[in-house]
């Protein structure tokens, strides 16, 4: 450990801020990088460069292992701590060992959950770097997002006021065609040589968008949750202002720049899936994408150093990527695929330890069927991280709200609760051996939990299928609270797999929906309101219904609705609409009353983050 252990145990902060750093040169070159493979950011953070897996492309992955949970409470379970725990512990028992997480939002950073380094002593660091800013890819990914949305409002502006042939004059001053401008002209099956040779119908279609205000699905972002702006007007004022019209704001991490920049695997692969974001169609039910407004090369020039993952460490030292998005109850929710393609090269003859967002339900399941796709990375182990607290919430016992002290049913021995609550975790178990994978469930340790509770527990975890259960206190003893955890997932990732995905991407739009709603949240069907028929006909015309599915939905209950615990039984999924991420590469249903932006709690943490004007130091952060 670069920290010492200390009973009782400070604050997150505390821990981090009194860890001895070792200067990210160092942990680069345990795994074979070297100060020309970065770009650093200080002593104790770097990019790392892309060539790095050219350069490593015949070197042999190491073993893959996912981190996922059961059904949460509104608190966390403790999956990126033991996420973070497991790696320490795997470097702590000898094993070579790489870390790939998510790099959190200002959303819960500043609002109920707080910061995503981990906690106690199973964290990243630096810990403030981590949950503030970091190397700045989460504003670049706004920056790119808004650039966009920008581009779409100038360009209904600008074809309102401007004929066909004075858009074409602004549009080509030289009378030359752009790269971008040829793609077009491909895409429409224009054979011309410089925009002077089109016919007037040819320069109409080639030049005017004509884009449906009303089929527009790109909002604005920003990083912060603001639930004031999720319906605003845009274009107020003089026509110089712009066409009015409804939008919104989503949050950052939830956009498709985002969720492109986690399932890009190279530069060229990035400039393309922007290119093919798809921002809404014309007037006449064509999609319009951002290649057409001419703006995709721009975007990709904004997320081009967004796209090296961050190389930090672990309180033990050893290296840890932190790169793209949370909020797998909106967005896929991984970090991104071209850290985890390098990270498990650099960890040959190790592991790679990974986690995905919530429940095994959401960010698991999205995990294997859009991530895996696209990295051909296949997972050796789940590990599956289960709390005594959320299994008494999932046996009935009292509502868990963030900010206001647990129920003594939480911090007193209850049998009965965890019994009737084990259900949750099976559920989850299965759910995960649905892919073919072995899953070891963590058990994480609050120091309320009694003996009797684990017991029960672990034998519901075996009983299910799992190949271990196992007791983990890494949040307060660090890597050795984790030694046992450690050599159960060494000797699952021994076992055989039979992975395969939920399902194939040449079935309906609806047949995907309805096979993720049944066998993974165990409704009895899907029902669909008007608005989600019209939009899988439309996406389905458009040759997009081969995309994998990305559903969003609380990740508070296996079902559509949070206030539903245990195993929902006897409901229908209600998906109000569906939104195409082309870039992306996946379709996402909103289920039920889903949000792409969260609003502020009556007590936000913010209130608690402080500088301290003595020594500079963030205070107050968790």
């Amino acid at each position: 450990m670069i920290v010492d252990v200390k009973s009782p145990v400070p604050s997150d902060i505390e821990i981090a801020q009194a860890a001895r750093l070792r200067p990210i040169l160092e942990v680069a070159a345990d795994v074979g990088l070297t100060e020309d493979d970065l770009d650093l950011f200080g002593k104790y953070k770097a990019k790392v460069h892309l060539d790095v897996l050219e350069r490593m492309k015949d070197v042999p992955n190491g073993k893959y292992i996912d981190v996922t949970a059961i059904t949460p409470t509104p608190l966390g379970e403790g999956k990126t701590t033991t996420t973070c725990g497991l790696s320490q512990a795997l470097h702590y028992i000898g094993k070579k060992v790489f870390t790939c997480i998510r790099q959190p939002s200002q959303g819960p950073t500043f609002g109920i959950k707080g910061g995503a380094a981990g906690g106690g002593y199973s964290q990243i660091v630096p810990m403030e770097d981590f949950n503030l800013h970091l190397t700045g890819d989460i504003h670049a990914v706004g920056a790119a997002n808004n650039l966009l949305a920008a581009a779409i409002d100038a360009r209904i502006m600008h074809e309102d006021r401007l004929s066909d042939e004075g858009l074409a004059k602004a549009l080509c001053p030289n009378d030359e065609f752009t790269p971008w401008m040829r793609k077009r002209l491909a895409k429409l099956g224009i054979k011309a040589d410089k925009p002077s040779d089109l016919t007037p119908e040819e320069r109409r279609r080639f030049f005017r968008l004509d884009i449906d205000p009303y089929s527009i699905t790109l909002n604005r972002v920003i990083d912060v949750n603001d639930r004031a702006i999720r319906n605003v007007i845009v274009g107020l004022g003089t026509k110089a202002d712009g066409r009015p019209r409804q939008t919104g704001f989503d949050i950052t991490v939830a956009s498709e720049v985002m969720a492109i920049l986690m399932m890009a695997t190279s530069l060229r692969d990035l400039r393309e899936r922007i290119g093919r974001m798809v921002i809404g169609t014309d007037k006449n039910k064509n999609a319009v994408t951002a290649e057409d407004l001419g703006v995709a090369g721009a975007m990709t020039v904004l997320l081009k150093d967004a796209l090296m993952p961050n190389l930090m460490q672990t309180l033990s030292g050893s290296p840890a990527f932190v790169h793209t998005g949370p909020f797998a109850n909106i967005a896929p929710g991984n970090s991104s695929v071209i850290a985890d393609m390098i990270g498990i090269k650099l960890a040959t003859g190790g592991y790679l330890v990974t986690e995905s967002g919530f429940g095994a339900d959401i960010g698991m399941e999205k995990f294997f069927d859009i991530k895996c796709r696209t990295s051909g990375l296949i997972p050796n182990c789940v590990v599956l991280v289960a709390t005594v607290r959320a299994l008494k919430m999932h046996g009935g016992g009292p509502k868990v709200v963030a900010g206001i002290p647990l129920d003594k049913a939480y911090t007193e021995e209850n049998l009965e609760l965890v019994e009737k609550g084990v259900a949750n975790l099976e559920a989850n178990i299965k759910i995960a051996l649905k892919f073919g994978i072995p899953v070891v469930v963590a058990i994480n340790k609050f120091n309320t939990d009694t003996e009797k509770e684990i017991q029960i527990v672990k034998e519901a975890a075996l009983a299910a299928g799992a190949e271990a259960a196992c007791v983990s206190e890494h949040w307060a003893k660090g890597e050795e609270g984790a030694v046992e955890l450690a050599e159960a997932v060494v000797a699952a990732c021994e076992k055989p797999s039979n992975f395969k995905f939920l399902y194939p991407l040449d079935i309906p739009i609806k047949d995907k929906i309805e096979t993720i709603a049944t066998e993974i949240y165990g409704a009895d069907g899907v029902d669909y309101t008007a608005e989600a028929e019209r939009k899988i006909k439309l996406y389905t015309e458009l040759g997009y219904d081969n995309l994998p599915i990305c559903m969003a939905k609380t990740h508070l209950s296996l079902s559509h609705d949070p206030t539903w615990k245990g195993v929902p039984k006897g409901y229908r999924l209600p998906v109000r609409d569906i939104r195409a991420s082309v870039g992306a590469g996946f379709l996402y249903p909103l289920c039920g009353a889903m949000r792409t932006m969260p609003g502020l709690p009556s007590r936000p943490v913010f209130m608690d983050i402080d500088i301290d004007l003595e020594t500079g130091k963030v205070v107050g952060l968790s």
